[in-house]
């Protein structure tokens, strides 16, 4: 059984090495068929190498995934991801270079300069090229038993050959991969000035709709009832000599709208930053949100710590939003909340008993929630089976706690 096994992954390891070549010994093999003229081998090899350039990543996409399914190493692929797109006042779509009359169009340019500017590109045409040697060593077990079937004589010793080596021959692809499939120092650099750069636009991006919901709300709420306001004591001074009564009343109405407006500025404070989340830090404002919620919310943590201000303000958030789409979306009746932490991670768990079936939509509440967690380097990690229970996990690292 393990010199089938081998024999089967040596078999898959040959073929992706010397796919590839395969393809150049088919040009060559064009040109010395179709000698027409001194430049008919041109056609050939310009095929060949368009499409070594589109196989390139899949050859070492599928070494990487053959060495996780057979050794568990898992090889980052580190690939560039194509940077967000941003819509501005003019109509027009910014990619970061260039502008586009619409969206699609702004992520094709996008994704074309970042695939042309990788530096991974290079990389796998460089695999593509060194590979086919460990693409020989995996094809030594395939060809001894091709040499046994076809030469007389050979097959006893072809096919000792073949069960000797089927076990160990596969096992090249492991070292090459990892030797020339991991992203180098320079590229993994480079990955991660893409992340900050994308961070910093979705954090651009983001503060500009908060700024905009925010003068929203004033212009809706907090504005216009001071206008009225104004207009009520106005009317009411113009009473005061002729009909007292009538503006006694209108100044009881100038003040239940004072007090209206008051209520909503304190509402519109609260949700840029709750009062009881700078003066008693997260634990306890995560409490005072529990007992506000109309969920039967439990929170169990034996912590006592302070974070900085933003990190606060983004897991409370956080627990904000993921409770808020419990109460909306999953119609759930209980909730759980756990914050504990670990070396190096701080982690809030928010576990509810609704529907389940939350997915993280691009541009939706849980994908901003992931890009704002993004910026100081934690996760977001949804569990939702249809039928719930949905359990999400928001950690950020907290070496300095």
């Amino acid at each position: 059984m393990q010199i089938l096994t081998g024999f089967a992954r040596s078999c898959a390891v040959a073929f992706a090495a010397l796919l590839v070549p395969a393809v150049w010994a088919g040009a060559v093999a064009v040109c010395w068929w179709w000698r027409a003229g001194p430049w008919s081998w041109i056609a050939p090899v310009l095929w060949a190498a368009i499409l070594t350039l589109v196989l390139a990543r899949p050859v070492c996409r599928m070494f990487r995934a053959l060495v996780r399914r057979w050794t568990a190493v898992v090889i980052p692929a580190g690939y560039r991801e194509p940077g967000p797109v941003t819509k501005l006042s003019t109509g027009f779509w910014w990619n970061g270079h260039s502008y586009a009359k619409t969206r699609e169009r702004a992520l094709e340019e996008q994704r074309w300069r970042t695939r042309l500017t990788d530096p991974a590109v290079r990389r796998d045409l460089f695999f593509v090229a060194v590979v086919p040697f460990a693409g020989l060593v995996a094809a030594v077990p395939g060809a001894a038993l091709v040499l046994a079937l076809t030469l007389r004589g050979w097959w006893l010793t072809g096919i000792a050959v073949a069960a000797a080596t089927a076990p160990v021959a596969w096992r090249v692809a492991e070292p090459a991969a990892v030797r020339f499939l991991r992203p180098s120092a320079a590229m993994r650099l480079a990955e991660r000035v893409d992340e900050l750069t994308a961070q910093r636009a979705d954090t651009t991006v983001a503060q500009a709709a908060e700024i905009r919901r925010i003068e929203r709300d004033l212009h809706d709420g907090a504005q216009a009832r001071l206008v009225a306001l104004g207009l009520s004591l106005a009317t009411a001074e113009r009473l005061m000599k002729s009909d007292p009564d009538k503006a006694a009343a209108v100044l009881r109405e100038a003040r239940t709208g004072a007090a209206s407006s008051l209520s909503e500025l304190r509402e519109l404070v609260r949700g840029i930053s709750p009062p009881v989340l700078n003066e008693r830090g997260l634990i306890d404002a995560v409490r005072a949100f529990a007992m506000d919620s109309p969920l039967e919310t439990t929170v169990r943590t034996d912590l006592c710590l302070r974070l900085d201000p933003p990190i606060e303000s983004a897991l409370y958030f956080g627990v904000a939003e993921l409770l808020t789409n419990a109460v909306k979306h999953a119609r759930a009746d209980r909730a759980t909340i756990a914050i504990s932490r670990d070396d190096t991670h701080l982690a809030v768990e928010v576990e509810d008993d609704g529907r389940g079936g939350a997915t993280v939509a691009p541009g939706g509440g849980l994908d901003g929630l992931r890009r704002r967690l993004a910026v100081f380097d934690g996760t977001l990690e949804i569990t939702s089976p249809a039928g719930g229970p949905t359990r999400a996990r928001m950690t950020v690292p907290c070496e300095s706690l």
